[in-house]
């Protein structure tokens, strides 16, 4: 009889269509379990943190509560903002409180182009476009240093600094993931973005671990480029990318350009990842609560579902991973696409579409291997 290998889930729905979507990917989640036959498992808990819990409570995170997500094997998280909580309260009293002290330092964003998803590239209608933004999600720009000072003096005389904090430990793990990964893609060849012409300090630190790290990989193809330049690159040339490593908020801005030139910011999904695995890494999409669109049923749920299929790779199921993926692209090939990319197919007949393409390619490959954890 196969010995069932669980993995054990925090689930955090969050805001807005998050509950929609992570149910949504659980729902994929529980067929990959299914088709395993019994060798895989997945034990959810979730964790009803959210914008409406932090006003009946006063915090979004209860007394204990990171010591309860330690227990789990990763975090699937689905979108945190509300028009009744200002937008740096929740994102700092959520999202930011797990990554920063679960020192979840990689974040990886695909760029994926979808068959039949339009983009607004015409070089996607006939070049094949792929690639991974590596964000440095410990620092940087949001390492919450600085404050507010002064306002004693009167209105119009208030201080505010925000300190973008680089360190040289920070900068070098960030870039060696980065060509550890650029290492295992059939471009070898890793993008660094800065802005160090004007950012003479951190930008500059970070442009020169990168020329010394780089040295280590001779056989990856490298270049630097300020983030204006690369702006511009995703657009005029994004046929020459392949992964893109950038400071924490050039990388935020940069995986979201890349989103869109993919068709919308629904697709996209991301991996927030302790790479030591000291803590559990979370998943999630990156496209925010939609306020506007949540109950409504109409939600994109591929960018989840895809940040489900990273969490899979994470526990070391690559090839279950990779017929998440295959599924994905044969229902958007389909034509059966949400709202936000043109269709009019409901959350619900999304995922069951995948569901059953996941089932369908399953019944054509080979049987489920013993999983083990990779790192």
């Amino acid at each position: 009889m196969t010995e069932t290998q669980t993995f054990s889930i925090a689930s955090i729905p969050g805001d807005g269509i998050g509950g929609e979507v992570v149910a949504a990917g659980l729902r994929v989640l529980d067929t990959v379990a299914k088709l395993s036959g019994g060798a895989v498992d997945f034990d959810v808990t979730e964790f009803p943190w959210s914008s409406e819990y932090y006003l009946e409570n006063g915090h979004y995170i209860p007394e204990g509560g990171l010591d309860q997500l330690q227990k789990h094997d990763a975090i699937y998280f689905g979108a945190v903002g509300s028009s009744d909580v200002a937008d740096h309260t929740s994102l700092w009293g959520l999202r930011l409180a797990i990554t920063q002290p679960f020192d979840q330092w990689a974040n990886i964003r695909p760029v994926t182009f979808l068959p039949g998803v339009e983009s607004p590239l015409r070089k996607a209608d006939d070049t094949d476009l792929d690639w991974i933004v590596v964000r440095e999600n410990s620092e940087g720009e949001y390492a919450g240093m600085g404050g507010r000072n002064l306002s004693g003096r009167g209105p119009g005389n208030e201080v505010a600094l925000q300190t973008s904090l680089h360190t040289e430990k920070g900068c070098e793990r960030i870039i060696r993931f980065a060509f550890d990964l650029a290492r295992t893609r059939t471009t070898k060849k890793v993008s660094c973005v800065t802005k160090s012409n004007a950012q003479q300090f951190g930008m500059v630190l970070w442009d020169e671990v990168f020329a010394r790290v780089a040295k280590d990989y001779p056989e990856v193809e490298t270049e630097s480029v300020l983030v204006d330049a690369m702006s511009a690159k995703f657009i005029l040339h994004p046929e020459d990318l392949s992964v893109v490593v950038a400071s924490n908020l050039h990388a935020d801005i940069l995986s979201d350009l890349g989103s869109a030139l993919a068709g919308s910011l629904g697709l996209a999904a991301s991996a927030n990842l302790n790479p030591e695995r000291r803590f559990p890494s979370m998943f999630e999409p990156v496209h925010g609560s939609a306020p506007d669109i949540a109950g409504q049923g109409v939600s994109n749920p591929i960018g989840a579902i895809s940040s489900a299929s990273l969490m899979l790779d994470q526990f070391g199921l690559t090839a279950e991973a990779e017929e998440v993926r295959q599924a994905v692209s044969n229902v958007t090939e389909a034509g059966i696409l949400p709202r936000d990319l043109g269709g009019d197919s409901t959350t619900v007949e999304v995922t069951e579409a995948i569901v059953t393409q996941l089932e369908a390619i399953h019944a054509q490959s080979t049987p489920f291997p013993n999983p083990t954890a990779v790192s």
